[in-house]
């Protein structure tokens, strides 16, 4: 095997990490007037200790631009790898009967868990 390359499997967090970005929204940042980034999340997503530790702000871009497609959250500012953004409503926590995690949603978006697609 070359140097530097490794066959450790790839990270997988054992909650999506669509559903741990919405928490710590849900739980810090549950303010629509407030404006929070992108590192902010990722510091309480590596508290947590369910995300890769390699990872950086960068690294969560699909998912932050997945909150903002579905009309929870919106891009208020941006430098380098770092989105500011601010909610549009407050989000509102349910238990997805199917994954049978916490999902966090704008009252405003469909009812269906960001992590496994199930309805609520």
């Amino acid at each position: 095997m070359p140097p530097g390359c490794t066959d450790a499997p790839a990270f997988r967090p054992r909650i999506p990490v669509q559903l741990q970005i919405r928490r710590a929204i849900h739980d810090n940042y549950n303010d629509e007037g407030e404006a929070f980034n992108s590192d902010g999340i990722l510091e309480i997503l590596k508290e947590g200790g369910d995300i890769d530790p390699g990872w950086e702000a960068g690294d969560l871009e699909p998912a932050i631009r997945e909150l903002c497609d579905s009309g929870a959250a919106r891009s208020v500012g941006q430098n380098l790898s770092t989105v500011w953004l601010r909610l549009f409503e407050r989000l509102d926590g349910s238990r997805c009967g199917s994954c049978g995690n916490d999902a966090f949603l704008a009252p405003s978006e469909d009812r269906v868990c960001p992590g496994c697609g199930s309805g609520l």
